[in-house]
């Protein structure tokens, strides 16, 4: 598939049947990352958000991509610092509460393993920021998850500020942001947490975490803290976010 191959983008609260093909699709996610227990909740009632899901499929009708964002209430706070996990409560604890929400954030947009470096991502990202536009918002915001960082112990703030010579960025999901007009605009130091005991972290990673301090994981952003005393290991990944105007 190529770029300009038509895609048929549906929202989810008008074919909710395809529900279980979103749930089908492989995902190239690292397991660990499966097991953020914020994110899992909102994955666990994405029907609440419906309007806010993005389903496109190929000419053979197969799911080729999916996008999720959430609504939440911002204010005049600036954006979160616990980011991804942040964008997620607060959208969760404003459709509990029934607030109005004034602001629209990516929480994932994912291309089919087969269809990925084809140039899918940027346009379901156009998809995506337009949706948010047609549901009333100024801009979509994205904590986004530079997919391109390989060492961890690199801060994210000198990461995510790293250009190529054309001035875009290093990093290629950031990058796929700014061609689309996005603006970056700081860095979440806790957007993402994930907890887990000692037998969790080794059968999701195949490391053995048998030594207190920093444990560099394949597909980690920043180090996993082991604590091997209390049979813990704690992830605090980093995100940076971007603006998008509508």
């Amino acid at each position: 598939m190529t770029p300009d191959v038509p895609l048929e983008t549906t929202v989810l609260a008008d074919r909710p049947d395809l529900l279980p093909a979103v749930w089908g699709m492989a995902s190239t996610w690292p397991e660990f990352m499966k097991h953020d227990p914020i994110g899992n909740t909102y994955y666990s009632c994405v029907e609440l958000f419906a309007e806010h899901v993005l389903v496109c499929r190929d000419e053979h009708g197969e799911v080729a991509a999916t996008a999720f964002s959430v609504p939440f209430v911002l204010g005049d706070e600036p954006l979160p610092v616990d980011g991804w996990d942040g964008v997620i409560r607060r959208g969760l604890r404003g459709r509990l509460a029934g607030d109005e929400p004034d602001c629209v954030s990516a929480v994932e947009i994912a291309v089919r393993p087969d269809l990925q470096g084809s140039g899918l991502s940027g346009r379901v990202l156009a998809a995506l920021r337009d949706n948010a536009g047609r549901l009333g918002f100024d801009e979509l915001v994205a904590p986004v998850r530079p997919n391109g960082k390989t060492d961890p112990a690199e801060p994210m703030e000198t990461y995510a500020r790293r250009t190529r010579d054309d001035g875009l960025p290093v990093d290629p999901w950031l990058r796929v942001h700014v061609r689309a007009g996005g603006r970056i605009e700081d860095v979440a130091p806790r957007a993402m947490v994930i907890p887990g005991t000692l037998e969790e972290w080794r059968r999701w990673t195949g490391l053995p975490f048998d030594r207190t301090g920093p444990v560099h994981v394949p597909g980690a952003l920043a180090p996993v803290h082991c604590d091997l005393e209390h049979g813990t290991a704690t992830y605090v990944e980093p995100n940076v976010w971007v603006r998008h105007r509508t």
